[in-house]
């Protein structure tokens, strides 16, 4: 059967999950979390959740699932070492940095792919089972056909997202908190601008990044037949009593596949936003996926009946064995075992010949039965009594409680976890050398005379403005290496198409790509690329450059939501480049936004913008050669008056990036570039490199 794991973003709410039958929880300790909002647990809560928690046969799986700096790795480090030593069953991580370190100091506890590293492709999940991860939490974004196909060829655990809030950007590729509020989804402190109002061009009232919340209540049958483990229900940000009524309907459905009608109003009373969706895993995705959380009366029967489950109740949930030996002039003997063959023994008083009443096995076995209140049944006997004995009801009572309390200070018992020394690398500090510029662009357009000229290291168009207009190799400079841009997402069900036209650009004679996610980098590989590490990689930290510069990429892209100084700080095993100008994409969407606003897609390079409650305006453009939108900043990043300033940070590669830029503004921003231009705060930014993020 499925795991079922569910959400505990504070102590009622792991006991409301465990009541109501989860088989897994998965918790935040501290601050390197993608919910630091929750309540969370200090380690002393988080060694006795552990406990709690494998008494009932609950195993508990901790997220360690943000971006963190050079200067916190000690404090990951220590909080990876004690959450070990507690008992934890699982670490859930994003970054392949945090993998590496929990794999060669903790290798007994495994460790699983975060949601956060947007991994949507069979490659994608190979890549982190290659790194040491047993299990890959998917994109929420995958249809039925693709989660599918990763099933049953991934040699690791595949879990889906079943309920719960759905995210309206693909999982680690949001910096819309971060970059208008300094509020980085990566960090664990995403503000959901996304359920704000915005209109498309002007002000209006409309909803067009909030989705519905998940549901695949329906669906559970199919998804075990598919071969996916695990099933994740959202809401570590949400109060116990919703742990504890959502746990319970989908424990329900999954033991005996029983759905109800008033189950489903259920859930959607307790917290929905106009309903739910089923739109990714049915592949029906748009408008009807839409919809913002209401201020609906609250039922108070219902939240108070989920109250009583974890303040009140204690679900018998460990099946158990009793062993009784009753014999004349003999001490009675009882033992119980659980499913894991833990057996604790006792003694109790010598039996007496029966005056009125002789004790039976059907009588015994009774009182064995009387498990009330404990975490136990009685899954089964064995029972040998002699005949014509007497044992008082008292006496056996209180040999059952003595051994069920033994036996739960035994399964609570934290087994010696062997952790291994975790040594840091030396950073690598590149030599001085003078930095050259490279240039991305969106569209064929962009591509001046003047851009040429300028003679970038790189040029990094996307792979489909290449395969339209194959003449752009014959204008690129001989100084200049041209790189072919692959789409952040592709999906098994594209990847053959993809792998075409790549095949395309081989031949004509484009040696290397751009890469955004890890699940695209074995691809380029196979096909003969060189490969460069986009800002997608979310490179955040040394740990994570060096695991890069072990899986041969020939550079990486820092991530912009990085200071300056960290920037410097970083280990440079390999060349790094940095964005200096362009908008910032925000938001990486799988639902079209042009399509949701017209009912027609028209992914033809038209800007739609979109609006927020102040004014501000964000363009959204296609993701070259998909049906994806990318959410860009209203202001462009400037960073050309700072070259100066920026030399002495190791970073090899300044990028410029056009996105919305005519030729005549290319040409313009070129010509800055040389002189170095002026900073206009009105409409540029420096954005987060002088202020970082929370």
């Amino acid at each position: 059967m499925m795991e079922l794991l569910s959400p505990a973003g504070s102590m009622d709410a792991l006991r409301a999950a465990v009541q109501n039958g989860a088989d897994a929880v998965y918790l935040g300790c501290g601050a390197f979390n993608a919910r630091a909002g929750a309540k969370n647990f200090t380690l002393d809560e988080l060694r006795e959740a552990v406990r709690y928690c494998h008494v009932r046969g609950v195993r508990v799986h901790l997220t360690v699932n943000t971006l963190t700096t050079d200067r916190e790795a000690p404090q990951v480090e220590e909080l990876v070492r004690q959450a070990a030593k507690a008992g934890v069953d699982a670490f859930i991580v994003q970054d392949p940095g945090t993998v590496r370190l929990c794999r060669r100091l903790a290798p007994s506890v495994e460790v699983h792919a975060s949601t956060q590293m947007g991994i949507h492709n069979l490659d994608g999940v190979l890549q982190a089972a290659k790194m040491g991860c047993s299990r890959v939490v998917l994109a929420r974004e995958l249809r039925r056909e693709d989660i599918a196909y990763i099933c049953k060829n991934s040699p690791v655990e595949i879990e889906v997202f079943a309920h719960g809030a759905l995210c309206m950007c693909y999982s680690g590729q949001c910096y819309l908190s971060s970059v208008i509020g300094r509020r980085s989804g990566n960090r664990g402190q995403c503000a959901q601008p996304c359920r704000l109002p915005y209109g498309f061009g002007r002000r209006e009232e409309r909803y067009p990044l909030s989705l519905r919340d998940n549901c695949l209540i329906t669906e559970l049958n199919d998804l075990a037949s598919l071969g996916v483990a695990s099933i994740k229900l959202e809401g570590r940000m949400k109060r116990p009593e919703y742990v504890a009524i959502v746990t319970r309907i989908y424990r329900t459905a999954l033991s005996d596949g029983k759905i109800t009608e008033e189950n489903k109003r259920q859930l959607e009373r307790v917290f929905s936003r106009q309903g739910f969706t089923q739109g990714y895993y049915t592949g029906r995705i748009g408008p009807e996926m839409f919809g913002i959380r209401e201020d609906l009366k609250t039922d108070r029967d219902l939240l108070a009946q989920a109250r009583e489950t974890y303040e009140r109740g204690e679900l018998a949930r460990v099946g158990v064995t009793f062993y009784a030996l009753i014999r004349a002039g003999k001490p009675a003997q009882l033992a119980v075992e659980d499913p894991e063959g833990r057996r604790c023994m006792t003694e109790g008083p010598v039996p007496e010949a029966a005056q009125l009443r002789e004790l039976t096995e059907e009588a015994l076995v009774e009182r064995l039965k009387k498990t009330g209140g404990t975490p136990y049944f009685c899954k089964k006997t064995k029972v040998a009594i002699e005949p014509g004995l007497s044992l008082s009801a008292a006496a056996i009572n209180t040999m059952r409680r003595d051994l069920l309390t033994e036996l739960t200070a035994l399964r609570g018992q934290v087994p010696e976890v062997k952790l291994q020394i975790f040594s840091r690398r030396t950073p690598v500090t590149p030599p001085p050398g003078e930095a050259v510029h490279t240039v991305c662009v969106q569209k064929a357009q962009q591509l001046t005379q003047t851009l040429l000229d300028s003679r970038p290291a790189v040029l990094y168009v996307p792979m489909s403005v290449l395969i339209r207009h194959p003449e752009l190799t014959q204008r690129i400079p001989k100084e200049t290496e041209l790189c072919a841009v692959l789409p952040r997402v592709i999906t098994d069900s594209e990847q053959a198409s993809v792998e075409k036209l790549l095949g395309e650009l081989r031949a004509a004679g484009i040696e290397s790509v751009l890469c955004g996610n890890a699940g695209h980098v074995a691809m380029a590989r196979r096909m003969g690329f060189a490969v460069r590490g986009d800002f997608g990689l979310n490179v955040f930290s040394s740990a994570a450059m060096e695991y890069w510069q072990e899986e041969g990429l020939s550079s990486a892209t820092v991530s912009f939501e990085a200071t300056l100084a960290q920037i410097r700080d970083l280990s440079k095993p390999i060349p790094c480049e940095m964005l200096i100008y362009g908008r910032l994409p925000l938001m990486l969407t799988e639902n079209c936004l042009i399509r949701s606003r017209s009912g027609v897609c028209s992914c033809d390079g038209a800007v739609t913008r979109l609006v927020d409650r102040r004014g501000a305006e964000f363009p959204v453009l296609p993701d070259p050669g998909t049906c994806r939108s990318v959410i860009y900043n209203g202001k462009k990043l400037w960073l050309l008056d700072k070259q100066r300033e920026l030399a002495n940070l190791g970073v090899r590669a300044f990028r410029l990036q056009f996105t919305t830029e005519n030729p005549h503004e290319v040409d313009m921003v070129l010509s800055q570039m040389a002189g170095g231009g002026a900073f206009d705060a009105g409409v540029c930014t420096r954005g987060l490199y002088l202020r970082g993020v929370e």
